[in-house]
């Protein structure tokens, strides 16, 4: 389980459900990728954001997508 809160989230909001133990997703799985995503996206930080490395190779900031039904 996370929390998220403040920020541009919504209160009270459940996102998928798991099985009987609590174990594994049973629909709506998210990774830590969308986790991340869900960050910078309420930080007002593009997707295509990216930063450049010691040689000036771009890299992109991140590869998920933020989770909607939190926004």
């Amino acid at each position: 389980s996370v929390l998220f809160a403040g920020g541009g989230i919504r209160p009270g909001v459940v996102i998928g459900r798991s099985d009987s133990k609590g174990e594994f997703p049973v629909d709506s799985p998210v990774s830590p990728e969308n986790f991340a995503a869900t960050l910078y996206h309420l930080l007002g930080i593009p997707r295509e954001a990216v930063w450049m490395d010691a040689v000036d190779r771009p890299h992109s900031i991140y590869y998920g997508e933020p989770i909607h039904g939190l926004i």
